[in-house]
């Protein structure tokens, strides 16, 4: 019997939010960690030298590269099976369901955007991470909604989803077109033709995984080679795996992508995410001081995050519904709208993982960090706050 979609609607954000929480512990212990008498162990382990060379351009691969552009491959390979998932079995696959988490998503990285930029003010040293605040960490906003239980409407939960994997889209586009750089063409000609067998085994019937897999794994590194982020590779090979439509119930077990999905979600959930924050999230606090947090890096990332994030998707909503193009997620009030649009401000694990893109000095990396948890805190204990203690709850959320 195949699932209804409420089901593995709660199912989904369950999972979410018990990654969320982990998430949550792992960026804790990595900031005990690098504030601690063990910080120096702590960073030592994130550059040990395992091997071997696989693109020239990075060198002998370390822990924390392992961690970056390989897990984190995998979490981007889940994010493309998502996407591909809602653009044709799920709640994006009719054009009426996208519009509004296209509006808001869209508007929740071209304000965060404005923001930062207009903080830097053109500094060349900084302009490069105008896209750092925006993305949505959907982990850790999931996280901070289960803990309000049903103050936050299903409906909206559905929401805020939503327009985290149209922001997922934009982020793989932005990391693709923004942060690459010294193209191999070699290294790329041979991942496109990977790439193309790929689809060509999707269209031609092809539904055993494995052969899939072991393409992936070949296809993420010609790309790691090609000087294109090798995350990217995930989301590529992502939308060659075969979908079996299921109208109303979208969980069909005979399903090659829904089979690999629920397969690689827990993993991703509790290990690589989790993993990717405790690697990236320590930043040393000591000798700073509190001047820091007056710098125009840490305030244009903390400012893009809190201030660009709700400003712009509120008012592209309220823009929305006023001229009749959507309507409110749910009958939700505005104020829960709004307390939903404040946790869209948590970008923590893409924040991170684009600031890591966007720069190599080692200390504007840790600027970054601080303003992405100053942003990142600031929304969710907002957001927390008006769905607790200011929106009333909908009747019979």
């Amino acid at each position: 019997m195949v699932a209804k979609r409420g089901s593995i609607l709660r199912d989904f954000l369950k999972d979410e939010a018990a990654g969320g929480i982990v998430l949550i512990v792992a960026a804790v212990l990595a900031m005990i960690a690098a504030n601690s008498p063990l910080a120096a162990d702590y960073f030592h382990l994130l550059h040990i030298e395992t091997g071997p060379v696989l693109a020239p351009k990075l060198g002998p691969m370390t822990v924390h590269l392992w961690v970056n552009d390989a897990l984190m491959a995998g979490f981007f390979f889940l994010v493309g099976l998502e996407i591909k998932r809602e653009l044709i079995d799920g709640e994006l696959s009719r054009p009426a369901d996208r519009t509004l988490p296209v509006i808001a998503a869209a508007a929740g990285m071209i304000a965060p955007a404005i923001v930062y930029l207009a903080v830097v003010a053109g500094d060349p040293t900084l302009v490069r991470g105008w896209a750092i605040p925006a993305a949505t960490d959907i982990a850790f906003a999931v996280g901070v909604m289960a803990l309000l239980g049903s103050r936050v409407p299903a409906p909206l939960k559905l929401f805020l989803t939503t327009v985290a994997i149209v922001d997922d889209m934009g982020a793989v586009a932005i990391i693709a077109v923004a942060y690459s750089h010294g193209l191999d063409l070699v290294s790329l000609a041979g991942a496109a033709v990977v790439l193309g067998i790929m689809i060509a085994m999707n269209r031609g019937g092809v539904v055993r995984l494995l052969p899939y897999i072991i393409l992936s794994g070949l296809l993420w590194w010609l790309v790691l080679r090609s000087g294109v982020h090798a995350t990217i590779a995930g989301v590529l090979a992502a939308m060659t795996i075969p979908i079996r439509t299921s109208p109303g119930a979208p969980d069909n077990a005979e399903s090659p992508l829904h089979r690999l999905e629920h397969a690689l979600s827990p993993w991703i959930a509790f290990m690589v995410v989790p993993l990717f924050g405790f690697a990236n999230a320590g930043v040393s606090l000591g000798g700073q001081g509190l001047h820091v947090l007056a710098e125009p890096l840490v305030i244009a990332v903390a400012a893009g995050l809190f201030v660009g994030k709700q400003t712009g998707m509120l008012g592209a909503v309220a823009l929305a519904v006023r001229l009749g193009w959507a309507e409110r997620p749910g009958g939700a009030s505005w104020t829960q709208v709004y307390g939903v649009l404040l946790l869209a401000g948590i970008g923590f694990t893409m924040s991170l993982f684009i600031g890591g893109l966007a720069f190599v000095d080692p200390a504007l990396i840790d600027r970054v960090k601080v303003g992405v948890l100053i942003g990142s805190i600031l929304s969710g204990l907002a957001g927390f706050v008006v769905l607790r203690w200011v929106a009333r709850p909908t009747r019979g959320a």
